[in-house]
């Protein structure tokens, strides 16, 4: 069974997207083992200089990648300079690392500033979810309702329309 590992920046406080994930974290359980690591934030000025952001980055970057664990994965960053993938595109890369390995892939999600360029040299994969802006905590609860989609694709099993 295949390990995805979600590892992202700052304390999820809504209490809706809480309970989303957890019906999702739920559902994935047929699939896939799956965790979800959230690493401190660091305070974001107004208006930071590009130094400030650089070194709020670099901090909130070296967490991430600590808290991936192992380094035998496939990394997923999601980027809003990345790739567009229709969820047959990602039901496609799913269903490669599940046959091809290494068997852990780790879904990173930055914070306000985005992610470190040290995370997305270990990603093989910079993903883009859409065109539009999403707030960071909501990403979360979107990529693992894809994720689940992805799975159902794969198996020829039917999901609400």
């Amino acid at each position: 069974m295949i390990h995805l590992r979600l590892v992202a920046v700052g304390k999820l406080k809504e209490k809706y997207l809480q309970e989303g994930l957890r019906e999702y974290i739920k559902r994935l359980g047929a699939y896939a083992r799956f965790e979800m690591i959230e690493v401190s934030d660091e305070k974001v000025p107004d208006n930071p200089s590009d130094a400030e952001a650089n070194i709020i980055k670099q901090k909130e970057g070296a967490r991430l990648l600590n808290a991936a664990g192992t380094k035998d994965f496939i990394g997923v960053a999601l980027d809003p300079r990345g790739e567009l993938w229709s969820t047959e595109d990602l039901a496609a890369h799913m269903r490669d690392w599940e046959l091809y390995g290494p068997n852990q892939v780790v879904f990173f999600i930055g914070g306000t500033l985005g992610l470190a360029p040290e995370v997305l040299a270990v990603c093989k994969y910079k993903w883009s979810l859409s065109k539009l802006t999403f707030p960071h905590q909501m990403v979360r609860l979107i990529l693992l309702e894809q994720v689940y989609r992805g799975f159902k694709v794969n198996r020829g099993e039917t999901y609400h329309r």
